[in-house]
């Protein structure tokens, strides 16, 4: 176990973890740019299907699960398979108060009814009330002032849930300029989100949002390193996303957002809501991640205090752990921000820390593993690649962003 050290400031951390190229250099300046990003609210909601991770990882009763948080949709969800416990990490100080405000939610809030109305619907005047009555009191006190704090020039950020939450933060945003972009084009969301089958799901793409996207101004957003800094893509993950496509970002957004409209349902994917609507179903009936579900809310409030997150990056977290100590490792992307170097410091500590069976999924821009010849043949050697049945995840996954899903298993 390695010696506990003082935590890095988050700037610190976010430089290390994003910053790669000299500070005068145009990467470097978009590589500061997005680290600033991260110093706020990125994700109100995470952009990973928890349901193909929970398949992938078959979690059981006594596994210790490790994970990278973002919105924290993923690591409440996986309270729902009964684990251990989810320990979690993340850069974003409004990740780390979004997260332990989720932890708390369950286990202080009357019901399930008040559960959805923050996190399903985030959009009804009582919520701040919610906060300040059953939430405040049982929280730290970082948490309780990220609250309180100042949002712009007008309310308090826990505002922002009778606001419409997921309308905000940088992924929110990014949406809310795609909506606007839309309507400018003549396209109308509200037609798309009446449809009922995937054959008028894939209609309306086909006639009316790949016309739009074909266009000469959204192509010249694509070729714009910084215009996807909204969806947390840094200028790295960038170039791998482009890579996909023999470096056209246009025919990647443009398979990417036919996957996420036509590749299911409406009425199975939340996500496509998330992006189309801008918000879930407000009934509860519609599709939701596992923790919103009315039928998990009692398992989620059992196992509610099982969950932690801390601000670290996953390898300074995981070089303070015990040796053979977990089960699950939940990496999202952050891979593709990687260096060598990295790749393999965050490795030697997964392989040292992993229990007998332990299981690590990952997903990455491009389709391909990122692993094999970066990280040393001594480490990835005690480690097994599921590629047929990382394929198979991939297809399930209703995010649709993402070029591959990655499962590996430690051997013996």
């Amino acid at each position: 176990m390695g010696s506990p050290s003082a935590t890095p400031t988050v700037r610190t951390q976010l430089g290390g973890a994003v910053q790669q190229n000299s500070a005068f250099s145009v990467t470097g300046i978009l590589e500061r740019a997005f680290a600033q990003t991260f110093t706020g609210l990125v994700y109100p909601q995470i952009w990973e299907d928890p349901v193909v991770d929970m398949d992938a990882l078959a979690i059981g009763p006594d596994d210790a699960i490790v994970a990278i948080a973002s919105g924290g949709c993923n690591v409440m969800s996986y309270l729902t398979a009964n684990p251990a416990s989810v320990e979690a990490v993340d850069l974003s100080p409004a990740h780390i108060a979004l997260n332990r405000l989720k932890f708390a939610a369950p286990r202080h809030l009357p019901d399930q009814a008040a559960f959805f109305q923050l996190f399903g619907r985030a959009d009804v005047p009582g919520n701040a009330a919610l906060f300040d009555h059953h939430l405040a009191p049982h929280l730290d006190v970082a948490t309780v002032d990220y609250w309180n704090g100042r949002k712009g020039l007008g309310g308090r950020r826990i505002d922002m849930f009778e606001q419409g939450f997921y309308r905000f933060g940088a992924l929110g945003l990014f949406i809310g300029w795609a909506h606007r972009i839309a309507r400018f084009k003549g396209i109308d969301f509200s037609e798309f989100m009446a449809c009922r089958d995937i054959e008028e799901q894939t209609r309306f793409f086909e006639d009316k949002v790949k016309p739009a996207i074909d266009s000469r101004f959204i192509k010249t957003i694509a070729r714009n390193r910084a215009s996807l800094f909204g969806l947390g893509i840094p200028p790295q993950q960038y170039e791998a996303l482009a890579g996909a496509a023999d470096g056209d970002m246009h025919a990647v957004l443009t398979e990417r957002t036919r996957m996420l409209m036509c590749g299911f349902p409406l009425s199975e994917n939340y996500f496509a809501w998330a992006a189309f609507n801008r918000g879930y179903d407000p009934s509860g009936d519609g599709p939701l991640p596992p923790y919103l579900q009315r039928k998990n809310f009692k398992i989620v409030r059992d196992n509610a205090h099982k969950a932690s997150i801390r601000n670290r990056t996953l390898t300074d977290f995981l070089r303070e752990a015990p040796g053979a100590s977990k089960d699950c490792y939940v990496l999202l992307d952050a891979q593709d921000w990687m260096t060598d170097a990295q790749l393999n410091d965050l490795w030697t500590h997964i392989t040292r820390t992993a229990r007998t069976g332990a299981r690590v999924i990952f997903r990455t821009a491009g389709v391909e593993t990122i692993l094999p010849g970066r990280v040393s043949d001594s480490v990835l050697g005690c480690w097994r690649y599921h590629e047929e049945r990382s394929r198979d995840l991939h297809d399930q996954d209703r995010s649709a962003i993402y070029g591959g899903f990655h499962l590996y298993t430690l051997k013996g």
